[in-house]
């Protein structure tokens, strides 16, 4: 691995450069496959405190690597890479990070859940310690970070669970504080029975715990106050029987905030009243649609900002020298948008992604004192800081009258009217699409063909009401809103309603799955990607995990009956060509989803081709494995569904 850094040099390149205009060029060819299946140079870039070392994602030989950059010119090290995922990481101090790593393992003796730890790593890369090793049966899950220091030493809390019997009292997670330079622990608050949630104030005093039934139903809050002491039981549900609020963050100074529904069902930021345990006054919001989280500093000190996820994900910024930082960054873009990814602790130096939803971009080091821009890498080294396909937010009415938001990407050159459709559903399904770089969408458009992207309902973002409008919706009227899409976009002469694929992935490969059986007479295709066949297999899955009845039960909720929406039950039903693919190291959705549908609609008769990817993962890590998919998507649509 190490001989590899050489060659992550060449993509990682940090070097005086200014940011380029997104301006569309006045030509445009077609890019090739290899060019849009290209990694990220660059994802999840997080500054040290004092600025002089970068954690990143990076991509090197058509792989993804956790590797720390210097900023002062020494050699940049590669984490080793443990089997399984690397989900995040964080800064503990200038010289170590906490990693989070998961895996799909056997955690009993009739079913595999997902299973986390956490990792000690030096900021030379030359050490890593997997923390809690001395805990002899850790179970499930021991990766949830609820504080870091910033003394300036390297502990941490970590909350773990030590069984996956639901029935013992281990199952409950303790709270331990660990050096993570030695790997050295103590218990700093003991399991108890039914908590699952411990929150930290800033000084690394755990303060309140969530308790809950079995099934994972809020049952109690309990809190104690900033000098320690014993815990005291607040009811958990409020006068109406819903789960009442609690804080999510608890600042240095005593302040506290949560995300709560107004009273028209958006989510807001709440200061909370530790006095009372009750909401304070409504602090930030975004009219029309939830908040998407908050930002604080790692001290723990000050609200920095709020995530606005509306027709394009952003921040605004509640601090003073952090919007003025921005507002510095803005006045150097040039028809992109500036992102604030990472900033030092003093602020004197920030990673920002310059990027469009037709441009991917770059990521840039600002230093503040000199009011310098140094690229540090292109999100696709092939494209660059070109202009592709134009992208816009659409609004329609689906049969029932629901207003549904959706991204529309059409293609940059040929005509404009009466093109060949793809729908794209989202994954989650409690997700959604927003006005940001999309490679799968930009490929199809460069293609020729136009694409949709429908916020259904059941999306996030949109209000409660929103999303409680998907509860026994799956497979049912979540796909009427996709065909509703169509008939939209055909009323206004856009596309022919005649030439119309599907295509998603996870909940959206589902999607794709039910419609060649459901609505097969509006497409002429389908592709699904690490789709979901079987409902009652999901559920199943969850046996076991910590939230595994809670989650059973929202399953069920998403159908009235599982067995007649999961396209496993009627492959018979199928009417339209479907290519499936599926990776086998998918940790999210097993590959048994796609791979004994294939076999059942092989059995039918239907028209499947199936494409097994034996390093692929959910998330297309891998660049050979984004390669594949495209050409086969590619080669698939020509035939049924040719632009």
């Amino acid at each position: 691995m190490r001989l590899a850094v050489a060659a992550a040099l060449a993509a990682i390149v940090i070097a005086p450069a200014p940011v380029a205009s997104a301006t569309a060029q006045s030509t445009h060819a077609a890019h090739s496959a290899e060019d849009f299946a290209t990694l990220p140079g660059m994802s999840g870039a997080k500054l040290s405190p004092n600025g002089q070392r970068v954690a990143t994602k990076v991509a090197i030989k058509g792989d993804t690597y956790l590797m720390i950059l210097s900023l002062n010119g020494a050699k940049p090290s590669l984490v080793p890479s443990p089997e399984g995922d690397i989900n995040w990481w964080k800064w503990v101090n200038d010289d170590w990070l906490v990693v989070g790593v998961g895996d799909r393992l056997q955690i009993h003796a009739i079913d595999e859940g997902y299973v986390t730890r956490a990792l000690g790593v030096s900021a030379d890369g030359k050490t890593v310690i997997p923390l809690l090793r001395q805990v002899h049966d850790l179970a499930q899950n021991a990766d949830e970070l609820i504080w870091t220091a910033h003394d300036g030493s390297p502990r941490i809390l970590l909350s773990a669970q030590r069984s996956v019997l639901v029935d013992e009292a281990k199952f409950w997670p303790e709270v331990y504080e660990v050096d993570v330079s030695t790997g050295k622990y103590s218990v700093a608050v003991p399991a108890r029975q039914g908590v699952y949630d411990w929150i930290a104030d800033g000084s690394g005093m755990v303060r309140m715990g969530v308790r809950v039934t079995t099934s994972g139903e809020q049952e109690k809050i309990l809190y104690r106050g900033p000098e320690g002491g014993r815990f005291h039981e607040f009811p958990g549900k409020d006068s109406s029987g819903q789960p009442a609020p609690y804080p999510s963050v608890i600042l240095a100074d005593g302040r506290a905030f949560t995300i709560a529904d107004d009273q028209y069902g958006f989510s807001v930021l709440y200061e909370y009243d530790l006095k009372r345990m009750a909401l304070g006054k409504a602090v930030e919001k975004s009219n029309g649609y939830d908040l998407g989280g908050y930002q604080v500093d790692d001290a723990r000190t000050k609200l920095l900002g709020v995530y606005l996820d509306e027709e394009r994900s952003t921040i605004r910024w509640t601090d003073p020298s952090m919007k003025a930082l921005q507002a510095e960054i803005n006045a150097l873009a040039q028809g992109v948008n500036a992102s604030i990814i990472s900033t030092s602790r003093n602020q004197d130096r920030a990673i920002v992604l310059f990027s469009s939803p037709e441009t991917p971009g770059a990521y840039f080091l600002y230093d503040r004192p000199t009011k310098k821009l140094t690229r540090m890498a292109y999100v696709n080294s092939a494209i660059k800081m070109e202009t592709l396909n134009p992208v816009s937010m659409i609004r329609y009415k689906a049969r029932d009258g629901l207003s549904i938001d959706a991204v529309l990407t059409l293609p940059k050159s040929g005509p404009k009217t009466n093109l060949p459709l793809i729908v794209m559903p989202h994954g989650g399904p409690f997700a959604r699409d927003s006005l940001s770089w999309d490679w799968w969408t930009q490929f199809l458009a460069d293609r020729g063909y136009a694409v949709v992207q429908p916020n259904y309902r059941g999306s996030s973002g949109y209000g409660t009401g929103f999303t409680a409008k998907g509860e026994g919706e799956w497979g049912l009227k979540m796909q009427d809103d996709l065909v509703d899409a169509i008939s939209h976009l055909a009323k206004q002469g856009t596309i022919d309603p005649k030439r119309v694929c599907i295509v998603g992935a996870s909940y959206g490969g589902y999607a794709a799955m039910r419609a060649t059986q459901r609505d097969a007479d509006h497409y002429r295709c389908a592709i699904s990607y690490a789709g979901v066949s079987d409902l009652k297999r999901l559920s199943r899955s969850s046996y076991g995990q910590l939230f595994g009845a809670k989650s059973k039960a929202w399953i069920k909720r998403q159908a009235p009956d599982l067995s007649s929406v999961s396209p496993i039950n009627t492959p018979q039903a199928s009417k339209i060509p479907l290519l499936l693919v599926h990776g086998r190291k998918d940790r999210r959705v097993d590959v048994s989803h796609s791979r004994d549908l294939a076999k059942a609609l092989t059995r039918a008769q239907r028209d499947v081709t199936y494409i097994e990817q034996p390093e692929a993962d959910h998330f297309f890590s891998r660049e050979a494995d984004r390669l594949e998919f495209l050409k086969a998507m590619e080669a698939f649509l020509a035939r049924h569904n040719p632009a």
